[in-house]
């Protein structure tokens, strides 16, 4: 079993890379969110590896991070999910973006992904939500949501990521600018304020 990979990038291609590791070629398949983060031809990569092998395959799966590694794992819990679907959803969302659109059940955003439908997405966020952590971006939002307040701000905090998302941002989004906002000011923020600063927030 291959747990890593230390070598000199050979070759890169749309879904994949060959890792030149003394000498031997290793072709390894890879997501976007990593490919994005592969230097130069010629120069020193490490990958963690998720070795499959199959009665008529041995296929090599390469990660820039662990967190990566882990949702791939993850997704593929879910009952319908291949490795194809895992990528597809890692490609585009990455790591963070996925524990976001999970967290605040955002089955719009999983849909993004190539091949990705809303029956799927639909299932990936139901099965994953309990078992996927939160972001502790996310966490004033999420127990908000919930109805506890917290930090005294609960109302405000719902309040201001309604009124994102009726000026055409997708939930995720609102909830991510609000959770940024609440950092920013005092825990008895009002919503207006919330929307401000997160307002700004979306325009960086």
């Amino acid at each position: 079993m291959i747990g890593k990979l230390t070598g000199i990038v050979d070759e890169v291609g749309e879904d994949w890379l060959i890792l030149d590791v003394g000498g031997v070629g290793y072709l390894v398949s890879c997501s976007g969110f990593t490919l994005r983060q592969v230097p130069a031809k010629g120069e020193p990569l490490s990958l963690l590896i998720d070795t499959y092998v199959r009665e008529d395959q041995l296929r090599l799966f390469g990660f820039a991070t662990g967190d990566e590694r882990d949702w791939f794992r993850l997704l593929q819990s879910v009952q319908g999910v291949g490795a194809r679907h895992a990528m597809a959803m890692l490609g585009t969302l990455g790591p963070s973006g996925l524990a976001d659109a999970i967290a605040l059940e955002d089955k719009k955003a999983v849909t993004q992904a190539p091949g990705v439908g809303p029956k799927l997405a639909g299932r990936i966020v139901s099965e994953l939500k309990d078992k996927a952590p939160v972001p502790d971006k996310l966490a004033p939002v999420l127990a908000s949501s919930d109805g506890e307040a917290v930090s005294g701000a609960g109302s405000a905090v719902r309040d201001a990521v309604s009124a994102l998302v009726n000026l055409g941002y997708a939930h995720a989004q609102a909830a991510t600018a609000v959770a940024a906002a609440t950092k920013q000011l005092d825990e008895a923020a009002s919503a207006e304020a919330l929307i401000r600063v997160g307002l700004k927030e979306l325009a960086q």
